[in-house]
């Protein structure tokens, strides 16, 4: 019997928030390895963080009753955001959004809401009066259905 995600939520969401987290998403597989991925509203997931919602699960959830494999782990950097959360904590950062016409757009993230999201970019455009193209900035609302998805941008610098 695998274990159901909702009542893994129930059960351990109290103390998640307690750690100052949330809870980006849970899988099971068909062989009751749980998969708990977390985020830290403001900081960043430690490993005390993952330790004490490790304990805190495995004192709600017998081992013995319901044989499962547990993995607690920060929501990864390279991953597609998934839950209000994470777009919240993104703010004032710089975001990847790919459209789902498949436009990619690097940009600081301004604003997010249950409809979408507010992005701030720049980008090189043709403006009468000017040979060369020059940049111009732009601020543009962007609803939930024309993404296909947002990230964390990551740079590393040489």
């Amino acid at each position: 019997m695998t274990m159901e995600k909702e009542l893994i939520i129930k059960s351990i969401g109290p103390a998640v928030e307690q750690r100052g987290c949330f809870i980006v998403e849970v899988t099971v597989s068909k062989d009751n390895d749980v998969v708990l991925a977390i985020e830290k509203e403001v900081g960043d997931v430690d490993l005390e963080d993952c330790v004490s919602i490790n304990d805190t699960f495995l004192s709600i959830f017998d081992k013995d009753a319901e044989d499962y494999s547990l993995t607690v782990t920060s929501a990864g950097l390279d991953q597609p955001f998934k839950v209000p959360g994470q777009y919240k904590k993104a703010i004032g950062t710089q975001v990847v959004v790919l459209l789902r016409g498949g436009a990619k757009i690097v940009g600081v993230l301004t604003e997010a809401d249950e409809e979408g999201i507010t992005l701030r970019y720049s980008r090189k455009e043709t403006v009468e009066g000017k040979k060369k193209k020059v940049t111009v900035e732009h601020e543009e609302i962007f609803g939930f259905g024309e993404i296909n998805s947002v990230k964390s941008h990551v740079e590393f610098k040489k």
